[in-house]
């Protein structure tokens, strides 16, 4: 069915912080249910009863518009708050209140319910970690800089535009991973060996692949009718870069199908990394 005759509902995700944790576990939820469009209307930073009260003004005035009461997604902790926003013509879904009753029944201690505290990391270790592991991902970005490559945690191999850049700042920011990578070229491929910069580093090297067709239409939207974006070219790079990732033992995976968090997921399990967030 074309997308755009689905029934639509809107949801609003509201949250006292960000909002990065209620779009996460609500992007998690509605993506089973492919029979409507969703209209994600984000109100973060509810942090008092003034903005609660606007908010409820807001979701009414949806609820009036479209026929129907909209879904809320909530991260909200402050009891009084959360209370004003139940009032609205919605469905409420209280996100942390629904894992943290039971919780506090589990183990006999009450919460903090402290706004914005999974976000609170300003001047944290993980955070000075995080900005590091970016910091060292953008200035090792395909090969531009071989010093402190010994500092990475991992080394993402593979042909020009097959998802080696974002996988490595998805790493670095989601999980504070320093992730170099460095690109297989058909000079690589000519003396049929790893590039000598990285031959030290091998047990931190990770391939990553891609199929012909869809790396020709990549690069043709970055350099459109050049040999570089020929479909044969594409083949060519291809087929030698997992020739040798195979006779090098260099683990690897196609990025064709994949999203770029099934591919780091991968990435962390294979090469034995922690997956502790950042």
């Amino acid at each position: 069915m074309n997308n755009q005759l689905l029934p639509e509902r809107t949801v609003y995700l509201v949250s006292d912080g960000t909002g990065i944790t209620v779009e996460t576990f609500s992007n998690a939820v509605l993506s089973q249910f492919d029979q409507v469009r969703f209209k994600e209307i984000h109100l973060p930073f509810i942090c008092s009863i003034e903005k609660a009260k606007e908010a409820v003004i807001k979701i009414n005035n949806t609820a009036n518009e479209t026929g129907y009461p909209p879904i809320i997604f909530s991260t909200l902790v402050n009891i009084d708050i959360m209370n004003l926003l139940k009032t609205a013509n919605c469905i409420f879904i209280d996100l942390f209140g629904t894992f943290i009753n039971h919780i506090e029944q589990a183990i006999g201690h009450k919460s903090n319910n402290s706004i914005g505290r999974s976000h609170m990391v300003s001047d944290s270790e993980k955070y000075r970690n995080r900005i590091d592991a970016i910091n060292f991902s953008l200035s090792h970005d395909d090969g531009q800089f071989v010093n402190q490559l010994n500092k990475a945690d991992v080394i993402l191999i593979g042909v020009s535009r097959c998802g080696k850049t974002p996988t490595s700042l998805y790493l670095a920011m989601q999980y504070a991973i320093k992730a170099a990578n460095f690109p297989l070229t058909p000079d690589d491929f000519e003396r049929n060996t790893l590039p000598a910069t990285i031959v030290p580093f091998k047990s931190k090297l990770f391939g990553l692949s891609i199929l012909p067709e869809r790396l020709s239409e990549v690069r043709n939207e970055r350099r459109p009718n050049s040999k570089y974006a020929t479909l044969e070219q594409c083949r060519y790079e291809v087929s030698e870069s997992e020739k040798m990732m195979r006779r090098e033992g260099i683990s690897w995976l196609s990025t064709t199908t994949k999203s770029i968090e099934e591919i780091s997921t991968t990435v962390l399990q294979e090469i034995g990394l922690s997956r502790t967030l950042a």
